[in-house]
């Protein structure tokens, strides 16, 4: 498998994984993923595209002006989560299969090898630009200033208890004030991303990682014992502390504004559009606002890609247009439409690698 990576500083192979996947047949449904070989996408003129909830607002975005620019059908994009648009797009080549997915993630290796067990053998990575995770509530609730310790003894399923090491306990946290006197003496309530969300995977990262090695003893299981570190970081409270709040970021937004007690676990692009009606808290000390991301200080920041799959790349009409389109100046740019709606963008001189790798891209079948 060859996956090329638009990046600022990286055109490479990824990972030794991916190139044990490419002598493995394609399962059933899959396809070979030469461009010949993506010959069975041709029966369809619509750009398919599917993934992170975060990403979909972006790609809806740059599909509507695609389409009445551009004279190529108006992409279909889909909000399946970061997850759920990998398995998708991974699942083979053809008409039945995505041309392009979003994620607020880097693909992982175990979706690489999903690919390449597909037959999907060439992927571009492109990024696009920076996101915030934001924690945030109703503009008029009260306002938190957190840090990610906080944050982990929050929402963790299990917590340490006093002095010694290895001992944990049920986390028996049900007020904010009970973590720190400072906070507000109000019920834990936090809806949050499942487990398919690229936002999930990155707020786990982030913040219950940064948080739960505040303790060395846990932190020294990341080099020891990665399972158990991972048990302990990753496992997020399921006795309604954390409530699950499904792939749909503006459903938070809803519960937010009709819940002044809970806190929502989200996308800087949806406090951006909804800053009338709610407030990002502070993480450790910094507020999440467009120029702290830009300037990567708030703590809590990661960055964004879309992925398209090489096989249906002059095949499927426009995929090459359509990319040209989501890299051009007037989207990406700093004073782009999709900056206007949410999106961090790269600086200009990485912005315009990137473009310029993109142009390699245009549909033009050898």
């Amino acid at each position: 498998m060859r996956i090329s990576r638009l990046l600022p500083a990286l055109s490479l192979v990824l990972v030794p994984l991916a190139l044990a996947a490419c002598g493995q047949a394609p399962e059933e449904g899959g396809g070979t993923a030469t461009r010949e070989g993506g010959a069975a996408a041709g029966s369809r003129d619509q750009i398919r595209v599917v993934g992170s909830s975060t990403v979909y607002p972006f790609t809806t975005k740059v599909a509507e002006q695609f389409g009445r620019t551009s004279g190529f059908a108006t992409p279909i994009i889909e909000s399946t989560g970061t997850g759920g648009g990998f398995k998708l797009f991974c699942g083979g080549v053809g008409t039945g299969h995505p041309d392009m997915s979003n994620a607020s993630r880097a693909i992982k290796g175990s979706e690489v090898e999903l690919c390449g067990r597909n037959g999907v053998e060439e992927i571009t990575e492109i990024q696009i630009g920076y996101d915030g995770i934001v924690v945030a509530n109703a503009v008029d609730a009260p306002a938190f200033a957190l840090t990610r310790q906080q944050l982990f003894l929050a929402l963790a399923a299990q917590v340490p208890q006093g002095e010694g090491e290895g001992k944990l306990v049920a986390n028996p946290y049900t007020r904010w004030n009970e973590i720190d006197p400072a906070l507000p003496a109000q019920d834990i309530e936090v809806l949050g991303p499942p487990p398919t969300s690229g936002t999930r995977d990155a707020f786990v990262e982030l913040v219950m990682e940064e948080g739960c090695q505040e303790w060395e003893w846990i932190a020294a299981l990341g080099d020891g014992d990665e399972d158990r570190f991972k048990e302990i970081c990753h496992t997020l409270r399921e006795d309604g502390a954390f409530v699950e709040a499904g792939e749909n970021d503006n459903l938070i937004v809803q519960k937010l504004v009709t819940n002044p007690e809970a806190l929502g676990i989200f996308g800087y692009s949806f406090l951006e559009q909804n800053q009338d009606r709610l407030k990002g808290a502070r993480v450790e000390g910094v507020e999440p606002t467009f120029d702290n991301i830009a300037a990567q200080t708030y703590p809590v920041s990661r960055p964004l890609f879309i992925y398209v799959k090489g096989a249906h790349v002059g095949v499927v009409p426009g995929i090459g247009e359509f990319v040209q389109e989501y890299v051009s100046d007037r989207a990406l740019g700093e004073d782009g439409y999709l900056p206007q709606i949410g999106l961090i963008p790269l600086p200009a001189d990485e912005l315009a690698r990137v473009r310029q790798d993109a142009t390699g891209m245009v549909d033009n079948v050898d």
